[in-house]
């Protein structure tokens, strides 16, 4: 999956793809996550959030099923 840099001090780059509704994670200290299930909203909604960091934490994390890659 083709993940985008963002400029958070907790996460590097981001990926999605809506048909399998799958996000990924890259994060500052070098793991990558994917993330089940998570709808196109809540993607748009890390990308256009002002501390990317707070939206995953508040949003995303602990609400869907990962795998750490």
């Amino acid at each position: 999956m083709e993940r985008i840099p963002v400029s958070s001090s907790n996460l590097c780059s981001v990926g999605y793809d809506p048909y399998s509704q799958t996000l990924e994670i890259e994060f500052n200290h070098g793991g990558v996550y994917q993330y089940a299930g998570v709808p196109e909203g809540e993607y748009e909604g890390l990308m256009s959030a002002g501390s990317k960091g707070q939206y995953f934490h508040a949003n995303i994390k602990n609400r869907y099923p990962f795998i750490k890659l």
